[in-house]
């Protein structure tokens, strides 16, 4: 029998060839059959030739041994259905100068289609054309498989991530390529922008209803190893034919479960699909609209929702996403750069999104992994940005709360924050960050504190001492606390400083000032 494996020409494609048209073909049964695939053309006069097919042959007669047995031409059509064949075509000539209606009608019933030929045809010229062009489909299918897998391997034995894979394997099938999880849930796509945009927008129901038509140009291959299946690839709208497509999904999914097995669980698909969206809506480079069907692709919720954007630092990324499991909130985690995760809740609109986020935060400092309490160093910094009702105002939001991550970064570990901390909690430290990068803002910071900054003795052992005395609102009994000194030993230190600086500190404006410029020179190093 013929397998969707094998390269294959239809029966409607042979019907259209020039050589056919000659013999004036007539489709007279099982016309919503023609694109069966034929696998072998054979030659047969023989009553019983059922018996010599192995499946997908068309079979081309005279029907010679045929006439006058109207029990046998019946057989003959029956036979044929039995075995699979693609096809029966029937040369009108002496034993039949008109097609055999018992043969039509038992051809009709068994779905199989059958052809006649008005004018005579040397049926050698038929199977010679058919025969070449299949040889010539089978040495093209492996030479394309053969090209597609070394092409892949390449990639995996030099490290290249899946996106890298996707983008190959969309070259070569020309249309977009959609892997996803067993729950309809898309990890990763490839291929031309909208065209991919275009296949995501209607994903649930696209996936549910068209992509398990592969007659539609939907070609699916599972993914999994071990007895176990984590998720399939599906080359969307594929042109080519149904074999090729199958073949090349096939060298896809070989190659993605080979991928997936040497790069460990370490970053899971669904990990890598969440850090890319929020990577991409973070920075702005592609418009938050079109990330849209990206995002409901992924299984996140957008329809009447309202978005909290979160900036998390001291948790990793694993650890978010299993708090947000047990809290039971939808939402994307990516952890992006400099120890910064983005969180991105979607929640319904009649709930509290400032409570649900300090549940959040709170939640991570009673979890195992998440701060030791009591510990301030080792504590969650929670950052949030006021709720989104718009989809296009996420990536601001985003921003704003990994800016306020940001700005609490340098506080010293007494600084008493909130469980959330958000824009109007950073006060002048989220201003100074956000100017940080001014020429200006460089200059005045080390003018102001060059005397500390030019020497590694001096901006080891007293710029610390400073940045908590400032913190603290100058409070020497609690800086002398936090930096297990004496009394006396902070003055002489605090002596020291003003005498490098040349700055009173019990003056409100000279030590506004040079606040100001540590500030600043913190964000400069960080």
């Amino acid at each position: 029998m013929t397998t969707a494996s094998e390269p294959a020409l239809s029966v409607r494609q042979i019907l259209a060839l020039e050589r056919v048209l000659a013999g004036e073909p007539e489709v007279v049964a099982g016309a919503g059959q023609l694109d069966r695939p034929v696998r072998w053309v054979h030659v047969a006069e023989a009553a019983d030739v059922g018996v010599m097919l192995s499946g997908g042959e068309m079979v081309l007669t005279t029907g010679v041994l045929l006439a006058g047995d109207r029990e046998a031409q019946a057989e003959y059509i029956r036979s044929l259905h039995r075995a699979e064949a693609s096809a029966v075509v029937l040369g009108l000539g002496r034993a039949f100068p008109a097609p055999p209606e018992v043969m039509r009608r038992a051809a009709e019933r068994c779905g199989l289609p059958m052809v006649v030929l008005h004018r005579p045809f040397p049926f050698a010229e038929l199977t010679e054309e058919v025969q070449s062009r299949l040889v010539r489909r089978k040495f093209a299918a492996v030479s394309l498989s053969e090209a597609v897998r070394t092409a892949l391997t390449g990639l995996i034995t030099t490290g290249a991530p899946l996106q890298r894979l996707l983008d190959e394997i969309a070259g070569h099938s020309a249309c977009p390529v959609v892997v996803t999880n067993l729950a309809h849930r898309v990890l990763a796509t490839a291929g031309e922008r909208s065209a991919v945009d275009d296949v995501l927008r209607d994903w649930e129901r696209i996936a549910r209803q068209a992509g398990g038509s592969e007659g539609d140009g939907w070609v699916r291959a599972e993914l999994g190893g071990r007895g176990e299946r984590w998720g399939r690839i599906v080359l969307c709208g594929y042109r080519g034919d149904t074999a090729t497509g199958r073949l090349l999904a096939d060298r896809a999914a070989e190659a993605l479960v080979l991928h997936r097995m040497l790069g460990g669980p370490a970053h899971s698909w669904e990990e890598q699909s969440a850090q890319s969206l929020l990577t991409d809506l973070v920075s702005g480079a592609v418009p938050a609209r079109q990330l849209l069907p990206r995002a409901r692709a992924a299984g996140l919720p957008v329809n009447r929702r309202t978005f909290v954007p979160l900036a998390v630092r001291g948790v990793g990324g694993a650890e978010l996403a299993r708090v947000l499991r047990l809290l039971g909130l939808p939402g994307l985690v990516a952890e992006l750069a400099d120890g910064v995760t983005a969180v991105l809740l979607s929640l319904a609109r009649d709930q509290d999104a400032e409570a649900l986020a300090a549940h959040f935060a709170t939640r991570l400092r009673t979890e195992p992994g998440g701060g030791v309490p009591g510990e301030r160093e080792s504590a969650a910094v929670v950052a949030a940005a006021d709720a989104r009702t718009g989809w296009d105002d996420v990536p601001a939001g985003l921003r704003e709360a990994r800016h306020v991550a940001d700005s609490v970064a340098e506080n010293p570990a007494d600084l008493d924050l909130p469980a959330v901390v958000r824009l109007r909690d950073v006060h002048l430290r989220g201003l100074v960050r956000l100017l940080r990068d001014d020429p200006h803002v460089q200059s005045f910071a080390e003018r102001e504190l060059d005397g500390l900054l030019c020497g590694a003795d001096a901006e080891a052992e007293l710029l610390p001492v400073l940045r908590t005395y400032l913190a603290t609102g100058r409070n020497k009994s609690r800086t002398a606390q936090l930096h297990h000194v004496s009394r006396p030993a902070l003055y002489r230190r605090l002596e020291s400083i003003e005498a490098r600086l040349g700055v009173d500190l019990d003056d409100f404006e000279q030590a506004a000032s040079i606040h100001i410029a540590l500030l600043a020179h913190d964000a400069q190093q960080r």
